[in-house]
């Protein structure tokens, strides 16, 4: 059965029949968030009221129950996601608070909440993050790296809006609700914390490829696409340490810093024309090698065709591109595949046990100096949020945040 993130969505709508959405009632924008240290009585949140846009507006902020966490919001990453909802609604969540890339700082909690999802204690101060994965499944342990990477419910950012409002990182204020996956991550910094969630993508996919015994430390690597993902995927691969990485990329800006990141060369595929000279651009920088492995991380059916030429006989492709579905592509079998004995891993997602690797792959990567943090090329504060929309959807940036002063 074919499984995207729509899936997940109608799935946990499902879930919750007998909860009826409630509608979001006209409020007026809130003025800026209280000085630290005190908790006010409502929260801004930024509400998808309509086709791109966003409304400010504010809510009490509840009673914190007993197994509950109210977090006061420091930042949120804008994901791909984000961007399919804002644009066209495929999920039919409007009015809705998205985000699900956010942090915060944890200011009241409920007496039953000791520990996080990794058994890490959890105390007023602290900084924490949300998960897509659900610790409630018992399928899925911190000790066992199984196959299972989807869950059922508290999904911040990608429900539809309830009475409370508050379930999504863009706003001032979020209750976590009991049963929820939170991690403790004060030991990282703003931004790191931030990217967590699309570095947990990556981690994912290397750990996925890995499985096929062909990804090794002196294994030559491309990497296809120079979006958030692939740089993600060239840093991982740098602070494994994988030493021959070719970044390939249309934009001449996103390979100079994959060179920052950890790639060895890069080809720029509007150099060639056509795929056979493209594959010979891409040989040439591996000093005339074909690559050992390749991640294929852009959403486009045609570098999904094009990257078997890029593979020796016997190599390994990881394809993680395709989050949502973007079209079929045509290859074939015969010269692409079976000839060459391709072993192909599929990557979506994460589990719960990759979630929290994320976190050693973010500190390895600070203490080698791979420049992370320069990922996020825009911050937007909480009422400018259209714009970083809009910022995200031209495509003028890599990673676009909404952070809170």
């Amino acid at each position: 059965m074919e499984m995207n993130i729509e899936a997940i969505v109608k799935q946990v709508l499902e879930e919750m029949q007998g909860k009826t959405p409630s509608a979001a009632p006209s409020a007026p924008a809130a003025s800026a968030a209280p000085a630290a240290g005190s908790i006010p009585k409502t929260s801004r949140v930024a509400m998808l009221t309509a086709l791109e846009h966003y409304d400010i507006k504010e809510y009490p902020i509840p009673e914190i129950g007993d197994d509950d966490i109210l977090v006061k919001v420091e930042g949120c990453g804008v994901c791909g996601t984000d961007a399919h909802e804002f644009k066209r609604d495929p999920f039919g969540l409007i009015p809705v608070v998205l985000g699900h890339e956010g942090t915060g700082e944890i200011v009241k909690m409920g007496k039953n909440v000791k520990k996080d999802s990794a058994g890490k204690a959890l105390a007023l101060g602290d900084k924490v993050v949300t998960c897509m994965i659900f610790k409630d499944d018992p399928e899925i342990t911190m000790f066992d790296l199984n196959k299972q990477n989807v869950g059922g419910a508290d999904v911040y950012g990608l429900l539809p809006d309830d009475d409370i409002h508050l379930n999504g990182w863009f706003a001032d204020y979020l209750v976590i609700r009991g049963g929820s996956s939170v991690f403790n991550v004060s030991d990282l910094d703003l931004d790191s914390r931030i990217l967590i969630e699309p570095c947990a993508v990556l981690i994912h996919a290397v750990e996925r490829a890995k499985t096929t015994g062909i990804l090794r430390f002196n294994s030559r690597v491309v990497v296809q696409g120079c979006g958030p993902i692939g740089l993600i995927c060239i840093a991982i691969l740098k602070t494994m340490g994988v030493q021959n990485i070719v970044a390939v990329d249309g934009e001449q800006k996103r390979l100079d810093f994959a060179m920052e990141l950890g790639a060895s060369a890069t080809v720029n595929f509007k150099d060639f024309k056509g795929t056979e000279a493209l594959a010979g651009g891409v040989k040439d920088a591996f000093g005339g090698h074909l690559a050992d492995f390749a991640f294929q991380c852009t959403g486009s059916p045609v570098a999904h065709a094009n990257i078997y030429k890029f593979i020796r006989n016997g190599g390994g492709l990881c394809e993680l591109g395709f989050f949502i579905n973007g079209g079929d592509a045509t290859i074939n079998p015969h010269f692409d595949i079976c000839s060459k004995e391709i072993t192909i891993v599929g990557s979506w997602v994460y589990t719960l046990r990759d979630y929290a690797t994320t976190f050693d792959f973010l500190k390895s990567a600070k203490a080698i100096g791979l420049p992370l943090n320069k990922l996020i090329t825009h911050k937007f504060p909480l009422d400018q949020i259209n714009e970083a929309h809009q910022t995200n959807l031209a495509m003028s940036g890599l990673k676009i945040a909404i952070v809170n002063e």
